[in-house]
């Protein structure tokens, strides 16, 4: 079992359960799903990059990611229609919680002048997103073989129904809030 449910389920949703005042532990908030996702714009003009963002993304997840493609064709970023634009991973069950454990002892440490997240973050129903600037804070991505900065996107997607609530379980968990 990975780390961080087993902490989730002895320490944190008992803690949440007295904090919040529910009775039914189903009726805790806890993390449904992680989505990190690459927008690689270049990639348009070199199929390169996003076939080493897609490698990149696949070893930091720990699955293969889903191509994204244009909706629509934007002549000013000169993307067309169809073409593929990003990539997205969605981590559910043990992954998720490995995932998670890895971003919050391993890669959030090593970013460069962390002074911790930003709590308004959240979207009003207790869903956190954040960005990272590079992908090489994460251990599993050698710093020397990247040609190309990436940046990512992580949401926390939680049954939270409020902002505070969805603060009260991240922060439980061990995410560095800003105070």
């Amino acid at each position: 079992m990975a780390r961080l449910l087993e902490r989730y389920r002895q320490e944190v949703r008992p803690a949440l359960m007295r904090d919040l005042k529910r009775n039914n532990p189903m009726a805790v908030p806890r993390i449904e799903k992680i989505v990190i996702s690459m927008g690689v714009g270049r990639a348009t003009q070199e199929k390169k990059r996003l076939e080493q963002a897609r490698k990149e993304l696949g070893t930091i997840a720990g699955q293969a990611p889903v191509l994204c493609k244009a909706r629509k064709s934007v002549s000013n970023f000169k993307v067309r229609q169809g073409q593929e634009t990003g990539m997205k991973v969605t981590l559910r069950g043990r992954r998720m919680y490995e995932f998670l454990d890895r971003l919050i002892s391993v890669a959030i440490p090593r970013v460069r002048d962390f002074r911790g997240l930003d709590p308004r973050g959240f979207d009003g129903r207790g869903n956190f997103n954040m960005g990272l600037t590079e992908q090489t804070v994460f251990p599993e991505v050698d710093a020397d073989k990247v040609e190309f900065q990436q940046g990512m996107n992580l949401t926390f997607v939680t049954t939270a129904r409020t902002d505070s609530d969805g603060l009260a379980l991240l922060k439980g968990l061990g995410m560095p809030f800003r105070s």
